[in-house]
């Protein structure tokens, strides 16, 4: 098999590949259940006139094997900022560059448009993770605590 990959921006065609790769992701985590975005809404999200969210997908042989999912926040300290949401590749494509290429183009559209900080979060187990961040420089704050209402909570208040 030919190893050589391509990073390229994601279509629509591209969203069941994506969500694939999502529930590898969730299930690598832990929390093989815990998905329940369905690929209309990834459709919706990712590729309507307004997209809340941004993908680039890593392919070998026209085959999605990676992906990096992204969106814009704002820091009321910062300013404008860029999200990592996803950096995924799939179990057998892992160590060939896939996801540095893939964090390489998300650090591109940072800088690029200009943001003042680029943010993501890693499990505190997830050890070639964090050695790959760690060779980026990247700035760990773990005394910061994650904290996330879900719909059932929010439909409680």
């Amino acid at each position: 098999m030919d190893m050589r990959f391509e990073i390229r921006v994601a279509s629509a065609n591209d969203c069941s590949e994506i969500l694939k790769l999502i529930k590898e992701l969730a299930g690598f985590e832990k929390q093989p259940d815990a998905v329940i975005l369905s690929e209309e809404e990834l459709v919706k999200s990712a590729f309507s006139e307004n997209p809340w969210v941004f993908v680039y997908v890593a392919e070998i042989e026209n085959k999605v094997v990676g992906m990096a999912l992204y969106y814009y926040g704002f820091s009321t300290w910062k300013g404008r900022s860029l999200h990592l949401e996803d950096l995924i590749v799939n179990e057998k494509y892992r160590k060939l560059g896939i996801g540095k290429a893939l964090m390489n183009q998300v650090i591109q559209v940072a800088k690029s448009e200009n943001v003042e900080r680029m943010s993501w979060e890693v499990l505190d187990w997830n050890e070639p993770a964090i050695k790959f961040y760690e060779s980026l420089g990247t700035e760990f704050y773990k005394d910061w605590w994650l904290c996330r209402l879900f719909k059932e909570q929010l439909e409680k208040l």
